[in-house]
């Protein structure tokens, strides 16, 4: 239910401070009515730790026909389980979440302070499908907000906004709201999703490629970078072993990238009949000689940062990816874990040993 997450981008926060008190419900079966044209009908029910969102797809001008998507959500697990019940066999796509999965309540959570700050005030009172309703109104950031709130169930029922100078667009319309615990049948899986396992959580590969603890490591690839500096020592190591691989490997490195500037770098890389490689452009250049006993050392790189690596093979060229510095010491463990060091083509993950026995720079 992608409502919420669109009043989140617009930086709304709750409806009242009275509501900022109250525990909102954890069963009940909300009826959400297209919001826009092209938009579909959706059903929540909720139970505890299991939700479920029926989605009914009206048919397009395309020739689409109409139909059914449902999804069921494993709060606890993090698990989400999806189908189309009027498929033969019927087929399951499962995925994992965090955060918001599509709760009503959230929406109603991410608007009281809003108020509390004045910046939506009431506006009358208003009926919305024989419920009553008190409404706000008010303006943040240039854009026009205006929301009903059923404050029986503490509930946003409806919510629209208007761009400056554009006509208001409703983002939610709920239509019905029980709160008695909807049937637990509603809640099982169809045989066939059975057998299916969602995919490995990051936690879970970063503790398969290093045979450690995940809470050891931070993927690099994720920023922002750290306020504080330091040095970074880099490692290229096999997965699961965490041994250095047995091959000759380049670097390159660009610490002059800037992601505000309007024009990405060009960069150019050659290649050798043998697979070495040469880089150009931008502030791109290579660091290879500074490799010494299998380690890099960067010293004090900026915030973030392109690394380029080539791990030599015939046939195979560099690759090239921004790192975000992050500083556990004063000199921090990089490692790049090849997924098969016999096929770099694989591909890997680089990953910052923020503490345990990898974290510790090797003795040369």
């Amino acid at each position: 239910m992608p409502t919420p997450r669109v009043f989140a981008c617009l930086g709304l926060l709750a409806l009242s401070t009275l509501l900022q008190s109250q525990t909102p419900p954890t069963a009940y079966t909300i009826k959400q009515a297209p919001a826009a044209p092209g938009s579909s009908a959706m059903t929540i029910y909720r139970n505890g730790a299991k939700a479920v969102i029926e989605y009914d797809h009206t048919a397009t001008q395309d020739g689409t026909p109409a139909s059914r998507t449902i999804s069921l959500y494993d709060l606890n697990a993090g698990t989400s389980y999806s189908w189309d019940p009027a498929a033969s066999p019927i087929a399951c796509s499962v995925g994992t979440f965090s955060g918001d999965w599509g709760d009503p309540y959230a929406m109603t959570a991410q608007l009281s302070d809003g108020i509390a700050k004045g910046d939506l005030k009431p506006s009358g009172t208003e009926t919305l499908h024989g419920i009553p309703t008190k409404v706000y109104a008010g303006t943040l950031q240039g854009t026009s907000i205006k929301a009903w709130l059923d404050e029986k169930d503490s509930l946003v029922l409806r919510a629209a906004i208007a761009p400056p100078g554009a006509a208001m667009q409703t983002l939610v319309d709920i239509v019905s709201v029980s709160l008695a615990p909807p049937p637990a049948t509603l809640f099982a899986l169809p045989p066939t999703c059975a057998g299916v396992h969602p995919p490995p959580t990051a936690a879970e590969l970063i503790a398969a490629e290093t045979g450690d603890n995940a809470d050891n490591f931070v993927n690099a690839m994720y920023g922002p970078g750290s306020k504080n500096s330091c040095s970074i020592v880099l490692r290229v190591v096999n997965a699961k072993t965490m041994a250095p691989i047995n091959r000759k490997w380049q670097a390159a490195i660009d610490t002059t990238y800037n992601q505000d500037s309007p024009t990405p770098p060009h960069y150019e890389f050659g290649s050798g009949t043998d697979g070495t490689s040469t880089f150009a452009g931008a502030g791109l250049h290579e660091i290879t000689s500074q490799i010494h006993s299998d380690i890099l050392r960067i010293d004090n790189p900026p915030a973030y940062f392109n690394l380029s690596t080539n791990f030599i093979q015939p046939g195979r060229g560099a690759g090239i990816g921004l790192i975000y510095r992050q500083c556990f010491a004063p000199t921090t463990m990089l490692y790049f874990v090849l997924k098969d060091p016999n096929d770099p083509g694989a591909g890997g993950d680089f990953l910052y040993a923020k503490s345990g026995k990898y974290s510790t720079v090797p003795t040369r």
